[in-house]
C-alpha cells in the first residue's frame, strides 16, 4: 500500500488508516528501534517505543511522506529511551570510579576514531554541497529514499532530482580527494 492511500484511508475511515499503517511500516520501526536499543533494554522495552513512535506519528502525521517522517520519530524515541535506559542501568559512571573498568580487548578505539573522525569529515563535505543536493545525498544513501520520494520532499520532479544526485556526487568525490 502506498502512502498516498494509506493517508486517504486514515481520512476515510482512522482505524483502518491506522491498521493499514501499522501493517505497512511495522517492520522498519521495529528495526530502528531494536538497531538503536540494542544492548540498552528488553525485547518489552522495543516494543514499548515501537507502540509510543506509532502514537506519536498517529497523532502528528499529516500530507506528506510517511517513510522519512516515520523514521525520524522513531529514531528520536528510540534515542530518548536508550538515554533513559542507559541512565537506570548504571552506565553513565566516573571515568575514576572502580567500578569504571579497562576498556576491553575486542574494543579497537582507535578504529573507532577514526571511523568517527572519517564521519564527520564526509558529513561536513556534505553539507558543502548546499541544499538541496546535501538533502538528496542523505535522503537517498541515508535513509534509501528513490528519486520520486525524494521530489515530493523537496518539490522537485524526480528527473531533475537524479539529474541533482548525478551533479553532488561528482562534486563530493572532488570534495573528499582530501580524505586520501
Amino acid at each position: 500500500m502506498t502512502d498516498s492511500e494509506i493517508l486517504s484511508l486514515m481520512k476515510q475511515s482512522p482505524q483502518e488508516g491506522h491498521r493499514a499503517l501499522f501493517e505497512e511500516y511495522y517492520s522498519y520501526v521495529y528495526a530502528i528501534s531494536v538497531n538503536i536499543l540494542r544492548g540498552y533494554g528488553s525485547a518489552e522495552d522495543v516494543e514499548e517505543c515501537v507502540i509510543d513512535s506509532f502514537a506519536a506519528v498517529i497523532n502528528a502525521l499529516r500530507d506528506e511522506a510517511i517513510k522519512p517522517f516515520i523514521g525520524t520519530v522513531t529514531r528520536n524515541k528510540a534515542l530518548n529511551m536508550r538515554r533513559t535506559l542507559a541512565g537506570g542501568l548504571g552506565r553513565n559512571i566516573s571515568i575514576d570510579s572502580d567500578d569504571f573498568g579497562d576498556v576491553p580487548n575486542s574494543v579497537q578505539v582507535d578504529t573507532y576514531i577514526e571511523n568517527s573522525e572519517r564521519t564527520a569529515f564526509i558529513l561536513q563535505r556534505i553539507k558543502e554541497l548546499g541544499e538541496p543536493d546535501s538533502v538528496i545525498i542523505i535522503q537517498k544513501y541515508f535513509y534509501e529514499q528513490n528519486a520520486n520520494e525524494i521530489g515530493r520532499l523537496i518539490g522537485m520532479k524526480p528527473a531533475a532530482v537524479r539529474m541533482r544526485c548525478t551533479r553532488a556526487i561528482k562534486k563530493l568525490r572532488s570534495l573528499l580527494s582530501e580524505l586520501d
